[in-house]
């Protein structure tokens, strides 16, 4: 590893730290409650989904079941290390079966 990789990660480690740090300064003084707690409570799935739709699309049949079937699996809120299982499972299965 480089001098300037290292440097690299260490960068983006305290960019992502100062702007998880910057959420918490700037609402220190907001009573979230109603409407703006559920947003805020929101975010985090959203912004997850928002990463992960688009290689859902873009990757196989196999793979879109088994997205499919895993949203399926947290919809009903099992504990997520069976909603993971299941999402492995499925596509491990799923590509076996379809190609």
């Amino acid at each position: 590893m480089t001098g300037t990789t290292l440097l690299a990660i260490i960068g983006m480690g305290v960019a992502t730290y100062l702007t998880r740090l910057s959420g918490f300064y700037l609402l220190r003084g907001l009573n979230l409650s109603g409407p703006m707690k559920a947003a805020l409570d929101a975010l985090p799935p959203a912004v997850l989904m928002a990463v992960i739709a688009p290689m859902i699309l873009a990757t196989g049949l196999a793979e879109t079941i088994a997205a499919a079937i895993t949203a399926v699996a947290a919809f009903f809120r099992l504990p997520l290390a069976v909603t993971i299982v299941v999402g492995i499972v499925s596509v491990v299965a799923l590509r076996a079966i379809l190609n």
